[in-house]
């Protein structure tokens, strides 16, 4: 508000794990904003080596970073295509080359009994199933003025890395020292929201402002619908909810 005069800022909040609190922040947004012109997805944990399970039955890394926008982005949608020229971005990470995902194999896709010396994996599985959902968004909403577009900010400097378990973090501290900083690593974002030069793309990975090659596991089309049709049941959407 400082920086630019606007004192329209609102603030809510929202706890992007939980089903019931994402449902009670999308209608309160319905009810009072007559359209959304841009939805950004920035929501991103990372747990220890061991998981946790949200009251909803999901693994809590996947509900925060990728259940629960997928949610939103459905209760959202309507007032998403009353824009001019509706943008939806989301923040998913280059780690996605480390992971793999099943619809098939709910074990896969909701990972409850996760455990692995590997710590970072689920957060490296959710980002896989965010691009996934970026794609597969884009391909239904052809035909609206709505486009969908995730991205890499880098290795950012913010409070994700809050998590890191003792002794990693002993080692990790002066790692830090080298990410870019959170202003840094928004400059993606805010190209995909404004830009006019992304007006008509839609369904595109980028880095540093730019479009970047995917690798062939995480464009899986039939993949990418399953996991949409695994999501719906496990989000709980119903048939009064808005479809897309």
């Amino acid at each position: 508000m400082a920086e630019t005069g606007n004192t329209k800022l609102l603030i809510k909040h929202v706890d992007i794990s939980s089903l019931k609190s994402v449902r009670a922040f999308a209608k309160e947004i319905v009810d009072t904003e007559p359209v959304i012109d841009v939805l950004i997805h920035n929501a991103g944990v990372a747990q220890g080596f061991n998981n946790k399970v949200t009251p909803d039955g999901l693994e809590f890394t996947m509900a925060t970073n990728y259940y629960g926008p997928f949610l939103l982005t459905h209760l959202l949608i309507d007032l998403l295509k009353r824009s001019e020229q509706g943008r939806i971005v989301i923040v998913s990470s280059k780690l996605y080359q480390f992971a793999s995902l099943n619809p098939a194999n709910i074990n896969s896709i909701n990972p409850v009994n996760y455990f692995s010396l590997f710590p970072i994996h689920l957060y490296n599985l959710s980002k896989f199933a965010e691009i996934m959902f970026t794609q597969e968004l884009a391909r239904r909403l052809q035909g609206t003025k709505v486009t969908a577009n995730c991205l890499h900010p880098g290795v950012i400097d913010t409070g994700i890395w809050r998590n890191v378990p003792f002794p990693i973090s002993i080692l990790f501290k002066p790692i830090q020292m080298c990410f870019r900083t959170p202003e840094e690593g928004a400059r993606t974002s805010i190209y995909l929201s404004v830009s006019p030069d992304v007006e008509t793309i839609t369904g595109q990975y980028f880095r540093g402002c730019k479009v970047h090659q995917l690798n062939r596991r995480v464009q899986h089309v039939a993949r990418q619908h399953e996991l949409w049709e695994a999501s719906k049941k496990l989000v709980k959407l119903t048939a009064e909810d808005p479809q897309i």
